[in-house]
């Protein structure tokens, strides 16, 4: 049976976790990638947009051309362009005669204000960053490095329990005594399980996650809102009639009253409004449903953690309202998976729980571990198929040393 306890203790000293050899806070995620995809489309996209209209500006130049009368000399009509342009005011004659003026100055600063919709964008996340990302980074390190601990520990009792067992001769008795520490609980590490059940009464980040999404849909819907009445109240007027009798111009009779003008730029801006604001509509419910997920708990890294003694909450019913903070951190857990190394290990060691038939009561990896490692009948039958596999392959019987090989693998399993 030497073998058999060899390849147990191989087979657990293989299931330890290595030590981490450096800091993982550099490569910790403090944004789930839902919130990642609504910022960069949120922030993005305005900047990507007013950049078009910028290169628009510069690759035509005049942003207006009016229709100065034929006596007019080049310098003149540069002057008319130039005049209105800086104006913007559109003159109206009701049936009266009176005349009405209307601005349009919000499409000269139409351009501006897409940086300033991109900047407003980014202060929810900004907000995050400065508010709750430094306690959640904390909180993150701490669980990470405690379930890792709490897997090594496991592993390590399960590593004394394995060598208990190969030196008591009564193999009743030492099972007598596993199922009276594992019905005392001996085998608990309470320390990480007491943290996450104090962070269900904590609300701090659960606050500032709904604020940033509250304020994230504020500046949508305002936004929105902006380019709506740009489209009713500017949008649909790409003439207007100008005024360019003012100053020394005023008394001269030559010049005409008004002088009608068109925006060469106004399809691009209607473009670039209505690409924008549909994008924006479009992110609306994707906020809402980063909003919703916190209505219901993510169970699914927590059924695989089940397998630690140390944390037992779904047994124990332990989770209340979802709505706090232990929340928040299972959903950046799950962001995090790649710097949770003992994750994977439990993964694989659940789902042969589930297809391990045995009489055996086993709730956790120590259990499991235990049972798999220090149960020689089952290992004996593993090492024979595995010896019956290594004489029968077919690779194995075109092999130049596989005389000598197979004679040592039978002497060392009998």
């Amino acid at each position: 049976m030497s073998i058999a306890h060899t390849a147990a203790e191989y087979m657990l000293s293989d299931a330890l976790l290595p030590e981490p050899s450096g800091s993982r806070a550099k490569g910790l995620r403090l944004e789930l990638p839902c919130d990642r995809v609504v910022k960069f489309v949120a922030v993005g996209l305005p900047l990507f947009l007013v950049s078009l209209a910028f290169a628009r500006e510069f690759s035509t130049g005049t942003q207006i051309s009016c229709f100065s009368p034929a006596n007019f000399t080049g310098k003149q009509s540069a002057y008319v362009d130039t005049s209105c342009w800086d104006s913007l005011i559109h003159y109206e004659f009701d049936a009266a005669g009176n005349t009405t003026t209307k601005s349009l100055w919000t499409l000269k600063a139409f351009p501006y204000s897409l940086l300033l919709i991109a900047v407003a964008m980014y202060l929810p996340s900004l907000l995050w960053r400065y508010t709750a990302a430094p306690a959640l980074n904390s909180d993150l390190l701490f669980i990470i490095d405690e379930l890792d601990k709490s897997y090594n520990r496991s592993i390590r009792l399960v590593q004394h329990m394995v060598k208990v067992r190969q030196a008591s001769t009564d193999a009743r008795l030492f099972w007598e005594e596993f199922e009276k520490a594992r019905r005392e609980r001996y085998f608990e590490f309470p320390l990480l399980e007491r943290y996450l059940a104090c962070k269900q009464r904590s609300h701090s980040l659960v606050g500032a996650y709904l604020l940033r999404n509250l304020l994230l849909l504020l500046l949508i819907t305002a936004t929105c809102l902006y380019l709506g009445f740009l489209h009713l109240r500017v949008f649909f007027q790409d003439e207007f009639s100008c005024s360019i009798k003012t100053g020394l111009l005023r008394d001269e009779p030559h010049v005409p009253d008004v002088i009608p003008c068109k925006l060469v730029f106004f399809s691009v801006f209607q473009l670039i409004s209505i690409s924008n604001g549909g994008v924006y509509v479009l992110l609306a419910p994707v906020v809402i449903y980063n909003m919703l997920q916190l209505l219901q708990w993510d169970k699914r890294l927590l059924s695989i953690y089940e397998m630690l003694p140390a944390f037992d909450l779904l047994s124990r019913k332990m989770l209340t309202c979802p709505l706090n903070d232990l929340n928040i951190i299972l959903l950046f857990l799950q962001a995090n998976l790649s710097e949770l190394k003992s994750f994977s290990r439990l993964n694989a060691v659940c789902a042969l729980r589930e297809v391990t038939s045995s009489p055996q009561h086993i709730d956790t990896v120590v259990d499991f571990m235990t049972l798999l490692a220090g149960a020689d009948l089952f290992l004996t039958v593993i090492f024979n198929s595995l010896y019956f596999h290594l004489i029968t392959s077919p690779l194995s019987l075109h092999h130049p040393n596989y005389p000598s090989a197979a004679c040592n693998l039978a002497g060392r399993a009998r």
